[in-house]
């Protein structure tokens, strides 16, 4: 019984046929999608996401192989246990990355400073191949401020994006005399707050 199901399962889906029709690649498509969900779901995996280029690489190298698959381009049960593989191997370097900080600096890399207190740091910018007009767009992002002396910290981060703090802005004394009427002492009214 489990063979004759097997059997014709392989059929349905032209498992061992070199010439697939529209329905058996679209039957592994489907296949090959939910296979695919139940990977990213269960390897908590984050690839979609603004995350490192580990993480990416992931996401590439997972799409290819299980198109692979699909296509009829490599065997489709080979196929789908190395993405297994792929995603087992991705969740273990991320546990084995969060216990171990030089492991994770590691695959992952570190982030570079590229202002500080209003400095950019242009031997970190050169490095990364970031322009001043890469930097000033991610500070124009920021909403708040629009030049790299407003910058407290601005970071170039494993992800790839370009993290801003800005400076605290000074205290702003404002004075207003105001005379009541003549002969009398004139007052005065300090008034502090953020501009």
């Amino acid at each position: 019984m489990f063979q004759e199901t097997a059997a014709g399962i392989s059929d349905v889906i032209g498992l061992g046929s070199d010439d697939l029709s529209a329905w058996e690649m679209s039957l592994r498509a489907l296949i090959i999608y939910i296979t695919a969900i139940v990977l990213v779901r269960v390897g908590q995996m984050r690839f979609m996401g603004q995350n490192t280029a580990f993480d990416m690489i992931l996401g590439i190298i997972l799409g290819s192989v299980l198109s692979r698959a699909i296509t009829g381009n490599a065997a489709f049960l080979p196929t789908v246990a190395a993405a297994g593989v792929l995603v087992a191997f991705h969740w273990l370097f991320s546990v084995v990355s969060f216990h171990f900080d030089f492991f994770g600096k590691l695959i992952k890399g570190r982030e570079k400073t590229l202002v500080r207190d209003g400095e950019i740091q242009w031997d970190n910018m050169l490095k990364n191949h970031i322009s001043r007009r890469d930097l000033e767009m991610a500070i124009r992002k920021t909403g708040k401020i629009t030049q790299p002396g407003d910058v407290a910290v601005a970071h170039f981060e494993r992800s790839g994006d370009i993290s801003v703090i800005a400076r605290d802005k000074p205290k702003v004394l404002r004075v207003a005399d105001i005379k009541v009427r003549e002969g009398v002492q004139q007052v005065r009214i300090e008034l502090a707050g953020a501009d």
